[in-house]
């Protein structure tokens, strides 16, 4: 059988989608990689995947723009003729379905893994936006032959009463997993100084980027020997990314320590003692809070959508903090800093939960039952096939 799968960047496709393509691949079937050009589509062809790049601008409204990457999305579904095509992130997701209906396309499945800016932001901007998008996702994505994957229960209910899709067609499997073989704790000495704190991701507003930039002025002004770590970069495509210019002030005042993009994200996790993500973005289940969780640190996070997946009890998995809230923050490394037992105790039940719940072998085969959901051939034979909390809102 053949995949398209389709992001609106190479780098999502390589970072979260990777392995569910090696897995396919292993059982003989072909997975195409299909995204806007990028550095990282090029890595595709020695992992063994060819990589089409379709132009597209993610933040385009221009309609004559939007409809040339519709019809150039219809002609490459059309030539490649795939049993199955998956999209990925709500544009995709929209783009993909209509575009799947022109090319037949025998079965469609839309991941959409947080909300984002059109549903975070209150900007005038975004609130324009907002009943636009929740129109063309009730007109595409319970359509035809298709699932819907989300992350987390509270997505799924916001899409249930806005009566965007249908329940029994939406499907939740919390997160797009992690591997717990490569992402594991390394040992720490219990009163290393200083305590290293780390915030991976994308360099927008809503991560709490700004509130952890504040906090960590306000703990060096107190004289706390703490460092603060920020990996990532600025989305261009997102009208939330914070601007270059401004990241490198950070670091150049001291603020912060910025490390760019992270290739061995493993190695540095082994390297810090908290992941700090005090995001009000409607995540899906934030990647770096469960490769922190299954490296063993201790996690700082809100109690939102998507976040309390993996910290679901303050003071027992990880830290709660309030949103927009650096004094919070503050408050909550300060806690970890004076306290080193904490540290430990938390990294130890996060790697529990990461191993239980977030382990990347029972995502993959989780997705690939949704797959078989929509094919009359099973994609694999697995004996006793590892599952995560797969719902099917339709009966549960």
């Amino acid at each position: 059988m053949k995949f398209v799968f389709y992001a609106n960047t190479d780098w999502y496709l390589f970072n979260f989608r990777l392995s569910t393509a090696l897995e396919l691949k292993s059982h003989g079937h072909e997975v195409v990689m299909l995204s806007p050009p990028g550095e990282f589509g090029g890595r595709f062809a020695a992992l063994g995947f060819r990589w089409i790049a379709l132009q597209m601008d993610r933040a385009s409204l221009n309609p004559l723009r939007e409809a040339a990457t519709l019809r150039r999305l219809v002609r490459v579904l059309k030539d490649e003729k795939p049993d199955v095509l998956h999209n990925f992130t709500v544009k995709c997701a929209v783009y993909g379905a209509l575009a799947a209906r022109a090319a037949r396309v025998p079965a469609v499945v839309n991941a959409v893994a947080g909300m984002g800016y059109v549903f975070t932001s209150e900007r005038a901007h975004a609130r324009a936006l907002r009943p636009v998008v929740k129109a063309l996702m009730r007109g595409t994505l319970g359509g035809g032959h298709s699932r819907l994957i989300l992350q987390n229960p509270d997505d799924a209910d916001a899409f249930i009463q806005a009566r965007m899709v249908a329940p029994d067609r939406i499907r939740v499997i919390r997160s797009s997993g992690v591997n717990t073989s490569r992402f594991v704790p390394r040992q720490r000495q219990a009163d290393r100084r200083p305590l290293r704190v780390l915030l991976a991701a994308r360099l927008l507003w809503e991560k709490g980027v700004g509130e952890y930039v504040e906090a960590s002025r306000m703990l060096k002004a107190e004289g706390r020997d703490v460092e603060f770590l920020l990996a990532g970069m600025p989305d261009y495509g997102n009208p939330r990314s914070v601007r270059l210019e401004q990241v490198q002030q950070w670091a150049s005042e001291g603020a912060v320590e910025w490390l760019g993009h992270v290739d061995d994200m493993a190695a540095l996790l082994g390297s810090v003692d908290v992941m700090a993500l005090p995001s009000y973005y409607r995540e899906g289940v934030p990647k770096s809070l469960i490769e922190g969780a299954a490296s063993g640190l201790a996690l700082v996070t809100t109690n939102l959508a998507g976040c309390r997946e993996v910290v679901s009890r303050h003071g027992v998995d990880g830290l709660h903090v309030e949103p927009r809230d650096p004094r919070a923050l503050a408050e909550a490394l300060k806690q970890l800093d004076d306290d080193r037992n904490l540290v430990a105790l938390l990294g130890a039940r996060a790697r529990e939960k990461a191993l239980a719940h977030f382990d990347e072998r029972a995502v993959i085969h989780s997705t690939i039952d949704v797959y078989d959901e929509l094919l009359r051939d099973r994609v694999t034979r697995r004996k006793e096939p590892a599952r995560v909390e797969l719902c099917d809102l339709g009966t549960s």
